[in-house]
C-alpha cells in the first residue's frame, strides 16, 4: 500500500487498529486447535482497550497476529482482517510488516527477563533499533537510551544504561522493556501481561506509568491481562475473551457496575473485597475448554451457573445492549435488566 493509500485510510475516520472476525488455528500432531474464533475489536488513538480473560483464551495469540509475529506453522490465519489506520495488514508484504513493527506498532512482552538479551547492556539493546532504524551514531543512541530510561522513571539512568538485565529488579526490567518499545515513537503499544510476577505496589507503578505515557504521547494502548483489578483505573473499554471469542465488550465503568455475561460476572465475583473479609472467595467452577474440542453451543455453558439446555445446543448471538455494549449470552438482556 502506498503512502497515499495510508493517508486516505487515516483520513477516512478508520480506527487506529481494527480486528474483524479473526480466526486462527494451530495445527499439531494431536489435532487442530481453534485458538481464535471470530475475534473483533478496535482501538482508537489515545485510548486504552483492555483485553481480559483466563490463560488460553486467545489474548496473546490475537496480539501476536496483529504484530505479525505468530509462528506459522503451527499457526494458520484462516479468515478475518486486521487493519492499521485503514491498511490491511494480513495482505501486506513481510517487508511492510517489519517496517511497521517498532516504528508504528510495538509490543511489551510479559517476561522481561526472557525478552532482554542477557549478554548486552540495557542501553545497547535500546539503542540498537535507533541505530538501525534512525541511523543514529552509537553516542547519540546511547544518549537517547538514557533519555528513555529517564522517561520511564528509572533512577540514575546515566549509570543504569551501562548495566545488564540481570542487574535490574523485575520492576526495573519491565520499565526497561517499556523504554525499548517506545524508542521509535509507536502509535500503538500492546502490553501483554506487563505486571506478571510483580508485587502489588510495583504493579500499580507500572500501570500508572503506561497510562501517563499513553496520555503524553496520544498513542493507542492495548492492555492484555487476566486481572480485573489491574485494569480498573486505566482502561477506557474492556473486551472479555473466552475460548477464542469475545464474549462481552463495554466501557470500563459499565462493565464493573453491571456485567453483561455470566463469565464476566464470575470474574468480578472472584475479586477479593474488603466488605467480605473472612469469607471464602467465589470461583468459576471447572476449567477452560480444550480448544481442540470446544463444547457445542455456548463454550462457557459447562461452567455457567445460568446454563439451560439451550446453552448446550445453540451458539448465542451477539446482543447489542446499547451505548457500545455487546454480550454473547442468551440471557444478556436479563442480566442487564437487574437493578
Amino acid at each position: 500500500m502506498s503512502t497515499t493509500d495510508n493517508a486516505t485510510g487515516a483520513a477516512s475516520g478508520a480506527p487506529l487498529l481494527e480486528v474483524d472476525d479473526l480466526h486462527v488455528e494451530f495445527r499439531t500432531r494431536e489435532g487442530v486447535a481453534k485458538v481464535l474464533n471470530g475475534v473483533s475489536y478496535y482501538v482508537e488513538s489515545g485510548e486504552t482497550l483492555s483485553v481480559l480473560g483466563e490463560s488460553g483464551s486467545g489474548k496473546s495469540v490475537t496480539a501476536q497476529t496483529v504484530m505479525g509475529i505468530l509462528d506459522i506453522p503451527p499457526g494458520k490465519i484462516t479468515s478475518g482482517s486486521i487493519r492499521f489506520k485503514g491498511e490491511d495488514l494480513l495482505h501486506a508484504t513481510p517487508e511492510r510488516r517489519r517496517e511497521l513493527r517498532g516504528d508504528t506498532m510495538a509490543m511489551i512482552f510479559q517476561d522481561a527477563l526472557s525478552a532482554l538479551n542477557p549478554v548486552y547492556t540495557v542501553g545497547f539493546q535500546i539503542g540498537e533499533q535507533l541505530r538501525l532504524r534512525r541511523g543514529m551514531s552509537r553516542k547519540d543512541a546511547q544518549a537517547k537510551a538514557v533519555e528513555l530510561l529517564d522517561q520511564v522513571k528509572i533512577p540514575n539512568a546515566k549509570q543504569r544504561v551501562k548495566e545488564f538485565p540481570h542487574q535490574f529488579s523485575g520492576g526495573m526490567r519491565q520499565r526497561a522493556m517499556i523504554a525499548m518499545s517506545l524508542a521509535l515513537d509507536p502509535e500503538l503499544l500492546i502490553a501483554d501481561e506487563p505486571t506478571t510476577a510483580l508485587d502489588v505496589t510495583v504493579q500499580a507503578q507500572i500501570m500508572d506509568l503506561l497510562d501517563d505515557l499513553r496520555r503524553e504521547r496520544g498513542m493507542g494502548l492495548i492492555l492484555i491481562t487476566h486481572d480485573l483489578g489491574v485494569v480498573a483505573e486505566v482502561a477506557d473499554r474492556i473486551a472479555v475473551m473466552y475460548a477464542g471469542r469475545i464474549v462481552e465488550k463495554a466501557d470500563a465503568y459499565s462493565l464493573y457496575r453491571q456485567p453483561g455475561h455470566p463469565y464476566t460476572e464470575g470474574l468480578m465475583q472472584s475479586l477479593p473485597r474488603l466488605d467480605l473479609k473472612g469469607q471464602n472467595l467465589s470461583t468459576i467452577k471447572g476449567l477452560p475448554p480444550n480448544l481442540m474440542n470446544i463444547p457445542s453451543g455456548c463454550p462457557f455453558h459447562p461452567r455457567c451457573h445460568r446454563a439451560v439446555e439451550q446453552c448446550s445446543t445453540h451458539v448465542p448471538e451477539v446482543h447489542e445492549l446499547g451505548f457500545g455494549r455487546v454480550s454473547a449470552c442468551h440471557f444478556a438482556e436479563e442480566l442487564m435488566s437487574r437493578d
